[in-house]
């Protein structure tokens, strides 16, 4: 397994029509209602395989590498099958299943696009930032606790998600310099994050604003609406040139 994790901390609001600076500090916090319990999900069942030994990346202590004898679950989707393995620091299956079986329906609900490059999950305790990369999406329950309070869970995993499955397209490498030259064209950044961080943020950080402004403009405000047309059009267009897989988002046809 490749050591260059890039793990993308979730740290995080005023605009201007003169672009002074972005007009968000992060992207899923101003947008709490892109997805919530009540839309679909495309899981369908979890099938326990036993534990077995594997590394995953833990923030805790500074962030590292560790290798466990993890329990493990084969998360079932309509399109796709997720291998989550749960930190033993749990103890018992019943609870690894608990937290398996909670995650597993609502990363279920993301649009499948976002799901193209997501083949684990690991699953920690400790109060610390989610992350995305390496073919992966990293919990910490400790931190879901503000997330679900926030109402941002389904947000904060497009964001993440968004790290696995887009960064080695567009912020990495296949398709960089288009991606670059759209951003170039708007002149400004979605967020503070995005732009503070833009080789590593600016992706997941416009992809939430995209998803809220052209799927759930019934969940976000005029105003709101109006600010990410204005500030990000080229990356809007960028993404709307791509056709994404948008189930269960939207209905198949």
């Amino acid at each position: 397994m490749s050591k260059l994790l890039l793990f993308f901390v979730l740290v995080f609001y005023s605009f201007s029509n003169s672009y002074a600076k972005p007009p968000y500090w992060g992207t899923i916090f101003d947008f709490p209602d892109i997805i919530n319990s009540n839309d679909p999900t495309t899981f369908q069942e979890l099938i326990y395989v036993g534990q077995d030994h594997r590394e995953m990346f833990d923030r805790r202590k500074g962030g590292r590498w560790i290798t466990k004898k993890v329990f493990l679950f084969n998360a079932i989707y309509e399109d796709r099958s997720i291998e989550i393995q749960v930190n033993p620091e749990f103890n018992n299956y019943e609870n690894a299943l608990e937290e398996a079986l909670t995650y597993s329906k609502v990363i279920g609900r993301l649009p499948n696009f976002l799901l193209t490059n997501v083949k684990t999950i690991w699953i920690h305790k400790g109060n610390n930032d989610y992350g995305g990369g390496n073919q992966n999406l990293l919990i910490h329950i400790g931190r879901s606790v503000e997330y679900i309070s926030k109402k941002i869970l389904e947000e904060t995993f497009i964001h993440e998600a968004g790290h696995t499955s887009l960064d080695w397209d567009w912020g990495g490498v296949i398709n960089k310099s288009q991606w670059y030259k759209a951003a170039k064209k708007d002149k400004e950044y979605i967020s503070e994050y995005a732009k503070q961080y833009p080789k590593s943020e600016d992706v997941a950080e416009s992809i939430v604003a995209w998803i809220a402004v052209r799927y759930r403009l019934d969940r976000i405000s005029n105003g709101n609406a109006e600010i990410i047309l204005k500030t990000i059009p080229n990356r809007l267009k960028f993404f709307d040139e791509q056709n994404f897989d948008m189930y269960p988002l939207v209905p198949r046809e």
